[in-house]
């Protein structure tokens, strides 16, 4: 396959548009793409309110256990899960369990005091530190070999457009808190490019057909299988476009409680969408750090297509002796579940573009939450569930830990892409280092 001297040539002898630009410049075969051994990358997945232990919890320690009701979406997974019981987040300070619980998950350190009052006596600001997917982001960026068009991506579905301490769990320092994209046509804009309107990107999506084309003509059999998904993805958001087009309520859209967007019923197409870009951004190796932030701490989703009128939030504060809310909010937690499989199932069928295996061989996902449980509104045994195998942990297990902090987890993280920090967030919670036992 020819490798084009520079980008200039690639455009001038193919004859492309700079919109399809972003799909193609990281195919190896072209030789623009930053060439690694072996690609590593970490997604984390967030779901708001705390889970119900006793649905959630396997009881085995080990390799042998059995998935509880909520946990069960991941048994085509079984062999690349690792699910962490006793990982607690023993920050304090200022703000209630839902505000340190978001903004003290990726960080590991005390939020600032400020004027934002939740359910405690003392209100909060925003996180005095930067977060964990931002600090191997920045390593990443610093060396030429690992470096990529955006670093992070920051995903979100049905998160307030309001800027507070609950809606962020992503920090590019101390009190630099990030917004996530939430809109999945502007996060296509992001990767895609800048689309002043839905009639542009229908002219776009079809001048970028016609280029993936013309490039399936010059690159190899291993390239042509991401082109291929590139060319579903056009394809599918077209599909999307035109739905868009002919949808009409027809009556005037209900008035929702605060916090929720007026699209809470798409939910579940949002959401798809998202996870969608998200595998074809690192396909294109446009990023090798993302969040997907599902709603936010607090967050009230009404999940109707499940047969629940009730507010999640509202929901997680009910008492566990009413077993009605507590089946509710099973299924509610393994609908989060099943967002994450989907994720985990995509990236497993999507080819590495060089051949070395699939996208979830090198990636690690880790889904969690702010808090234990709702109810008590506990920072102890925090949800973390890993599946993929970006950073060679030892997968197919179920760990059970003595309230261990989670910056030792996050010193883990930043050590499986190979920056030896010594300590990340609070550092009165790192001094055992990395998390043990996760390498078997």
């Amino acid at each position: 396959m020819p490798a084009y001297r520079n980008r200039r040539d690639f455009l001038r002898e193919l004859g492309i548009s700079a919109a399809a630009l972003p799909f193609v410049l990281n195919l190896p075969s072209l030789g623009f793409a930053n060439h690694q051994a072996r690609k590593k990358r970490l997604v984390v997945v967030f779901s708001p309110n705390g889970i119900v232990p006793n649905a959630f919890w396997p009881d085995e320690e080990g390799d042998c256990f059995a998935f509880k009701d909520i946990l069960a979406p991941l048994e085509p997974h079984r062999e690349k899960t690792l699910i962490l019981h006793g990982v607690c987040d023993r920050v304090r300070g200022d703000g209630d369990n839902h505000m340190r619980g978001i903004g003290c998950l990726l960080t590991g350190i005390e939020l600032f005091p400020g004027n934002i009052q939740g359910g405690s006596d003392t209100p909060a600001g925003w996180a005095s530190g930067l977060s964990i997917d931002q600090e191997i982001k920045n390593f990443l960026q610093s060396k030429e070999e690992t470096r990529t068009r955006f670093g992070s991506l920051e995903f979100g579905v049905l998160v307030p457009e309001r800027a507070d301490t609950w809606t962020r769990m992503s920090y590019a320092g101390p009190n630099k808190p990030i917004a996530p994209i939430d809109d999945p046509y502007q996060m296509f804009a992001k990767l895609y490019g800048r689309m002043k309107d839905q009639q542009n990107l229908r002219s776009v999506l079809d001048a970028v057909q016609e280029d993936l084309k013309k490039v399936s003509s010059v690159v190899s059999v291993a390239d042509r299988r991401v082109l291929e998904e590139h060319q579903a993805l056009v394809r599918e958001l077209e599909q999307e476009l035109a739905d868009t087009k002919k949808q009409d309520v027809g009556h005037a859209v209900p008035q929702l409680e605060p916090g929720v967007r007026e699209d809470n019923d798409k939910m579940p197409q949002i959401s798809k969408m998202q996870i969608e870009l998200l595998v074809s951004s690192f396909a294109a190796d446009f990023a090798r750090i993302a969040t997907f932030q599902i709603t936010n701490s607090v967050g009230g989703a009404r999940m109707r297509w499940l047969g629940i009128d009730e507010g999640h939030h509202e929901l997680s504060h009910h008492e566990d002796s009413k077993t009605e809310s507590q089946e509710k909010l099973i299924k509610i937690n393994q609908w989060y579940c099943e967002q994450f499989a989907l994720l985990a199932k995509r990236l497993a069928e999507t080819p590495e573009p060089d051949g070395s295996g699939s996208l979830l061989d090198n990636t690690l996902l880790i889904w969690t939450n702010e808090l234990g449980k709702g109810n008590s509104h506990t920072l102890d045994n925090i949800p973390f569930v890993l599946v993929g195998g970006g950073l060679d942990f030892a997968m197919g297990r179920s760990l059970k830990y003595k309230r261990v902090p989670h910056n030792r987890l996050l010193l883990s993280l930043a050590h499986g892409f190979g920056h030896e920090i010594k300590t990340f967030g609070n550092p009165d919670f790192c001094g055992d280092g990395p998390l043990t036992g996760l390498t078997g």
